[in-house]
């Protein structure tokens, strides 16, 4: 027995492994085959069980609809016979006595002539002669309404038949017969054998087909599982072509997309790591190969000294920036990073930006010029929106001609606010533009180190409007400029 007892405080307690039974429950019972197994099988089972009841109910009613209507018929002849040979004077009459006796025999039931006082004058079991029939179906009768009723429980048919003068409209009285439905019942009884014979052959069939019918459906699911877990313990990388059903087949579809989207980001972790260890080891060469040169000169005048550990601060400098990036650049892609949401005026924001920015466009005498369209007030992190639009127009800037402008666009309507970040730089091939936003990604790579860029700023301005449940989108023609556009929602929504 399957359970733990032991004594506590003089009573006997009964520990059960219910939660073992409850879980094997819940297994089978989830099961998509036994359900479908279940499924197959009520849908022939119910079916049948409502045809054969419905047959058998529609067989008693026409069998009763029939034995009534002969009845009736038979009484109406007999109620005839019995006027014209005026019985209620003298019930002893052969003819109309062994006619009643014959219905009596034929239909194995009971007849009675009831006279207008509604005394019994003729009773063909001999039993109720003399008595009175006050009976409803027998005062209805005798005001001319012939009756019938079935009485189901009992099993048996009773019918009443008014008995008239002929020639006048005057009731003497009254014939109640009584029929038994035996033989109803006993077909009846025959067609509920017969159709339990027949339901049983039909849930036989049901079984052999609910049984490949599950198999059937569940297979497929089984074989995805099967590659599924394949690829999950690396020991395949194929993808499925499971397309037994139209289910299955877009169900494997969607499992190869997140499939090659999975690889897809598995092989951009690898390049980012690559890049990253690429980026980093580069200033470190650098200063390498500067401190090697100092440590291996001896005598060096202080102008050559300065001059090189110059370089070594360029290069610390940059090497830092990249690490500040790669550090904002993890803030933002952390799931669930946390914004510090406060209502700010976007049109202050802006003017901020490109006044810090400024100084750098002085430098290669770029003009930056602001459009706002209207005031513009929205629920933003203002350090993360910053970090975004500074670096678009640093970008704007960095990737410009000399003696080119910049120009940045505020606009909104009802739900949303749009700034555009025009330029008339170098542009970005259309093979390009589809990677832009990709980390450590450079357009123009031969002179990325003499601009500085470290290929993180557009990433970061794409995971910051992107927390903000907005959408950032590039346009570009090379040699002619680029146009950055940014949507932002004005109320936060955080999902």
């Amino acid at each position: 027995m399957n359970q733990n007892t032991y004594i506590r405080s003089g009573e006997w307690v009964i520990i059960s492994r219910g939660k073992n039974t409850f879980s094997f429950k819940k297994k089978i019972f989830n099961n998509l085959r036994f359900r479908i197994f279940i499924m197959v099988l009520l849908a022939g089972l119910v079916p049948s069980v409502v045809a054969l009841f419905g047959i058998v109910k529609v067989y008693e009613s026409r069998a009763v609809s029939l034995r009534t209507a002969e009845i009736q018929n038979q009484c109406t002849i007999l109620t005839n016979q019995i006027s014209a040979s005026h019985y209620f004077e003298d019930t002893s009459q052969e003819v109309v006595n062994d006619s009643l006796n014959q219905l009596t025999n034929i239909y194995n039931g009971r007849v009675m002539v009831i006279d207008d006082q509604l005394r019994v004058v003729k009773d063909t079991y001999s039993l109720d002669e003399g008595k009175l029939d006050v009976s409803e179906s027998v005062v209805r009768c005798m005001k001319g309404t012939s009756t019938n009723n079935y009485d189901k429980k009992n099993h048996y048919i009773e019918v009443t038949a008014p008995i008239a003068i002929p020639g006048d409209d005057q009731i003497r009285g009254v014939m109640l017969a009584s029929v038994s439905t035996d033989s109803i019942e006993d077909s009846l009884d025959v067609l509920y054998t017969q159709g339990s014979v027949i339901i049983g052959l039909v849930m036989i069939f049901l079984t052999i087909v609910a049984v490949f019918a599950a198999d059937r459906v569940v297979r497929p699911l089984h074989q995805i599982a099967a590659t599924i877990e394949n690829v999950s313990a690396g020991y395949s990388d194929d993808v499925l072509h499971v397309d037994t059903f139209t289910e299955t087949k877009s169900i494997s579809e969607a499992i190869n997309k997140m499939m090659g989207r999975l690889k897809l980001l598995d092989d951009s972790r690898e390049e980012f790591v690559s890049n990253v260890s690429h980026e980093l080891k580069t200033p470190m060469t650098s200063m390498k190969v500067l401190a090697d040169s100092l440590l291996e000169q001896e005598n060096l005048p202080v102008e050559m000294y300065q001059e090189f550990m110059g370089d070594i601060a360029k290069e610390i400098d940059r090497e830092n920036k990249i690490i500040t990036d790669l550090l904002s650049l993890v803030k933002m892609d952390k799931k669930g990073q946390t914004l510090n949401i406060e209502s700010i005026n976007i049109n202050e924001l802006l003017e901020q930006i490109l006044k810090r920015l400024k100084p750098i466009a002085e430098k290669k005498n770029v003009e930056i010029v602001m459009e706002s369209f209207r005031p513009v007030t929205a629920e933003i992190d203002e350090t993360k929106l910053s970090l975004a639009i500074s670096n678009l127009v640093e970008n704007a800037v960095k990737y410009n001609h000399d003696n080119g402008w910049v120009h940045v666009s505020l606009n909104a309507d009802h739900k949303f606010f749009y700034v555009k970040v025009e330029d008339s730089g170098i542009g970005i091939p259309k093979e390009d533009q589809a990677h832009v936003f990709e980390r450590f990604f450079r357009v123009d790579k031969s002179h990325s180190r003499e601009i500085g860029g470290t290929g993180l700023g557009l990433a970061i301005a794409r995971n910051a409007v992107i927390a903000h449940r907005g959408a950032i989108k590039v346009f570009s023609e090379e040699g002619e400029g680029t146009t950055f556009t940014v949507r932002i929602p004005l109320i936060y929504t955080a999902s």
